[in-house]
């Protein structure tokens, strides 16, 4: 007996012929995709904010589709699934950065401000980044009244709001975590929802004209007014889990497979404690640095429901003398832990970590500011120092030198690259609806392409979980939306592509790329990760031109 099932159709026809040589039957579609998980709701089927505490059960359900055949009767085994065209990712809305050219004499000087809302009231400003084709802005002081801006920057020194959301639970974030989704963006930052709770929440920021919040997790141990002490301070988005800087309440783990209901999962506590103010993720390696500190933790976080120290990995950053010095903020990029020195001076100094269990020492830069935070792109360092803000070359780590000066009135503690421009923000003492401005550092546009610099696993590694996700650190930050499966892809060594493809999730923070596969990984097999050229893309547009791609062994 032959039975055909039609899952598309109205009517499936079953033939049955007995005591005949020959059975027959019609069927009138294939199953060309299965759904692995739950569907996350659209955006637009929500229509009030979802506030979540902590207890509830965590979901890991995720969408997928395996690439199977319909059911013919016959195992004509899996089918080919070739890999989109690298540059087949959907087109930017925005205009992105506009290609104006500058002249020497307006380098370094504040052409425009950027000014989000009319509710931004304190003009309290750190970061920028770049979605979408669009500048995005968050903002808002460390007891709430925030929100996100997308600004129109195809004129840099003549720049226009996009579309703008408000939240009254958002609080000072000093990074911006972003998860892409099919036609779906989201975006998380910190909260604050009274004196003892606060954690994180998340946007919808699919539609750039209306961004808005969805959901809100309250963490344990949150509590304010002490800045520093039981807050968060920044998050980092390994899609699907979003790692929480908690200052002394550690690391905070969540779900955020559905940000419209995302689950807390677990909290890694330091001891001693480490007042943790910057969490960056690359693979399986978590790094973890002190707010106003010297110290940094490397955590292993192949099961992310299980973070473990990493032996060797725990270390203070020192400068020329041999001595530790206390850091505001840091940065991680090409393998290196970057920190905004504060304490003798500012400046720059610099870890090499590329051996997690041996840290060591590679360079420093002291000048008589006062350091706040730090943004690499490619050879240069650009650190806020509070009076002033300052370009550093730093491609030579043994000797790093200034190169440039910047000035905005208030305690200037930020400036991002973005392009051949740089983004000015004060979080204090700003003149009214000046808290950031853009000014050009390059009198030509960007058209560097981007680089792979540094990953993890490093190339011919062996031995990993099979709960491993695959990071790459670029030399600048990347466009968010060009990392998809086109442009970032993973498969069995020696295979076609096309037959063992891993189904992942892709995520992109400033310079780093994480793969994270849907499922666990083969065991004692070699894959591959390939990133091609063509594919990825910095924030100016261009295309990377060196292609990459690493190998690796997974455990018995």
């Amino acid at each position: 007996m032959s039975l055909v099932c039609c899952r598309r159709s109205s009517v499936c026809f079953v033939a049955l012929l007995a005591g005949l040589a020959m059975a027959s039957a019609l069927s009138g579609c294939t199953d060309d995709a299965v759904d692995g998980g739950s569907p996350t709701p659209s955006p637009s089927d929500v229509g009030t904010d979802a506030v979540a505490d902590v207890g509830d059960e965590v979901s890991g359900d995720a969408e997928s589709t395996d690439g199977s055949s319909a059911d013919s009767g016959v195992d004509a085994g899996p089918m080919p699934r070739p890999y989109p065209e690298p540059d087949a990712w959907p087109a930017n809305e925005g205009p992105g950065i506009g290609a104006v050219t500058f002249t020497e004499e307006q380098l370094y000087a504040n052409c425009a401000f950027l000014d989000p809302d009319r509710r931004d009231v304190t003009d309290h400003h750190n970061l920028v980044t770049m979605l979408n084709g669009y500048l995005v802005m968050p903002w808002a002081p460390e007891y709430g009244q925030g929100g996100i801006t997308f600004f129109d920057i195809s004129d840099p020194c003549s720049p226009t709001v996009a579309g703008t959301g408000f939240s009254e639970t958002m609080r000072e974030t000093h990074a911006i975590g972003f998860m892409i989704r099919g036609d779906e963006r989201w975006a998380a930052v910190d909260s604050f929802t009274g004196i003892f709770e606060g954690g994180i929440e998340f946007w919808d920021i699919s539609d750039i004209t209306a961004p808005a919040r969805v959901s809100v997790l309250n963490l344990p141990g949150f509590m304010y007014p002490d800045a520093y002490a039981r807050v968060t301070i920044s998050l980092f988005w390994q899609a699907p889990w979003v790692y929480v800087a908690g200052s002394d309440n550690g690391v905070y783990v969540v779900n955020a497979s559905d940000p419209l209901n995302p689950q807390f999962v677990t909290q890694y506590t330091f001891d001693p404690v480490l007042r943790v103010g910057q969490v960056q993720v690359i693979g399986n390696l978590l790094i973890a640095t002190a707010a106003e500190g010297a110290r940094t933790v490397l955590l292993d976080v192949s099961d992310p429901t299980n973070p473990i120290a990493i032996p060797g990995g725990d270390f203070l950053a020192i400068d020329e003398t041999g001595e530790p010095k206390e850091a505001y903020f840091t940065n991680f990029s090409n393998g290196y832990v970057w920190y905004a020195r504060k304490q003798g001076g500012g400046g720059v100094m610099v870890m090499d970590i590329r051996d997690p269990s041996a840290p060591v020492y590679a360079g420093s830069y002291r000048s008589d500011g006062n350091g706040g935070y730090v943004f690499i792109h490619e050879n240069y360092a650009f650190v806020g120092e509070s009076r002033d803000a300052i370009i550093y070359d730093i491609s030579d780590l043994t000797n790093i030198q200034p190169v440039a000066t910047f000035d905005l009135e208030g305690d200037l503690d930020t400036m991002t690259p973005i392009g051949h421009l740089a983004v000015l923000s004060v979080d204090d003492k700003a003149l009214p609806n000046q808290g950031s401005s853009i000014a050009p550092w390059s009198t030509t546009p960007d058209t560097n392409p981007p680089a792979v610099t540094w990953s993890w696993p490093t190339n011919g590694a062996s031995g990993l979980p099979l709960t491993s996700r695959i990071g790459v650190s670029f030399g600048e930050a990347v466009d968010a939306g060009s990392v998809f499966e086109g442009s970032v892809r993973l498969w069995v060594e020696g295979t076609d592509p096309a037959m063992t493809r891993v189904d992942g999730q892709l995520s992109a923070q400033e310079n780093i790329v994480n793969f994270s596969p849907l499922e666990p990984l083969a065991p004692n097999t070699t894959y591959v990760l390939e990133i091609p050229a063509g594919g990825v893309v910095d924030f100016a547009g261009n295309a990377i031109v060196e292609p990459f791609s690493l190998t690796f062994t997974t455990a018995e």
